[in-house]
């Protein structure tokens, strides 16, 4: 069985994390057909996330993520293909908005 182990450090606390978790649970569920079960924690909590060929968990703490999973004999063929894609969603979610830099004003010459 092939295994995947990413971690993903964040500065969210877990309020924000949470709601991301959620995010990422809804989005395997329709894209992947993943039965997914959230258990939420006092500290940490855990997506339980499965489906023929593929079993894992997603933990989710203040500080960081971490998903473990195992694939069947078949999807493991793909494990690059798989893991680039978990990555890229994770991250998408992960990705911080940057404000827009405000343009500066132009300021007219003092009348003399």
């Amino acid at each position: 069985m092939a295994e995947l182990n990413i971690v993903r450090e964040h500065a969210l606390g877990l309020p924000k994390a949470r709601k991301i978790a959620f995010q990422w649970a809804e989005q395997v569920e329709q894209e992947f057909a993943m039965q997914c079960n959230y258990a939420q924690g006092k500290h940490e909590d855990e997506v339980d996330f499965v489906r023929s060929g593929v079993k894992g968990c997603l933990t989710v703490t203040k500080t960081h993520f971490e998903l473990r999973a195992q694939l069947g004999f078949l999807l493991g063929a793909f494990k690059g293909t798989i893991e680039a894609e978990i990555v890229k969603n994770l991250d998408a979610l992960l990705a911080v908005p940057q404000a827009p830099t405000p343009v500066p004003k132009k300021r007219s010459a003092p009348k003399t």
